[in-house]
């Protein structure tokens, strides 16, 4: 099967496999896209929690956003984990020189486990600068609050904050709804034009280990591919429940969802 799509992913690399850069290039991979990266920290991490995190030097992650689109021009920009405001700036200026307009923020803040993965001088550069850049951001419920100091409980506080997050530069938001204390899940996409909620059965499992990383990838694959964005949304979280729902159960912790739920094995490879 011949790609249908090229990904450049700018994120961080879990060791463990299960979030960061391995989940984005598995589900790139899973949904029929080529899936390129740009390293922006190493993670020494499993599935129990985040032992530490080593920086890679901002210039260095320019170099390999630079120097891979200029031989591979990405049809989509896919952008996770940047823990510093030099990190930002460098990603940012070297987006300015790729000229790419599908690109997906997943402002990654908080590791499942609980540890903080960006400080707060890049929270507020992330905010200023490079939420405007992106056609499309994706924070979860912790990172919405971060972003716009509401307290979320209810679906009408998520569509504030949304709308909130919009007034900072953002084309489209879908605020992930999967930390309320509620029987359905409830994703909001909402845009200066439109809301739209996204419902769906949640799933009652410790094994949810990547699925903000892994939503976003299959996001920006689908939306590469041709597809709208509501309908890209409602794609990606489809495919991330189906996910969810067949996980593999590896690990003592917050174990990884089972990316390969979307493919179907040739006869001859059985």
């Amino acid at each position: 099967m011949k790609p249908k799509t090229k990904i450049l992913i700018i994120a961080g690399s879990d060791s463990s496999g299960g979030a960061g850069i391995q989940a984005d290039i598995k589900t790139v991979t899973a949904l029929g896209g080529y899936a390129m990266t740009a390293v922006t920290a190493v993670t020494i991490q499993n599935t129990t929690g985040v032992n530490s995190v080593i920086p890679i030097n901002p210039k260095d992650i320019a170099k390999q956003i630079s120097f891979t689109c200029k031989d591979i021009k990405p049809n989509g920009i896919k952008i996770g984990m940047l823990q510093s405001s030099k990190v930002i700036i460098s990603v940012l200026s070297a987006l300015n020189k790729v000229k790419n307009s599908k690109i997906i923020l997943d402002p990654v803040m908080v590791a499942k486990g609980g540890a903080k993965l960006i400080n707060n001088s890049a929270i507020k550069t992330l905010k200023n600068k490079m939420i405007k850049k992106a056609y499309l951001i994706t924070p979860n419920i912790p990172e919405a609050e971060v972003l716009t100091n509401i307290k979320i409980e209810t679906l009408e506080d998520m569509i504030r904050a949304a709308n909130v997050l919009l007034n900072f530069g953002a084309k489209n938001v879908l605020l992930k709804g999967g930390h309320r204390k509620s029987k359905y899940m409830e994703d909001v996409l909402v845009n200066k034009k439109n809301t739209k909620v996204f419902k769906s059965r949640k799933i009652n499992t410790g094994n949810t280990h990547g699925t903000g990383c892994t939503l976003s990838s299959a996001i920006v694959t689908f939306l590469s591919c041709g597809k709208p964005l509501k309908k890209s949304c409602e794609l990606g979280i489809k495919y991330v429940n189906q996910a969810i729902g067949s996980n593999p159960n590896y690990g003592k912790g917050h174990g990884p969802i089972n990316h390969l739920n979307s493919i179907t094995i040739n006869k001859k490879f059985k």
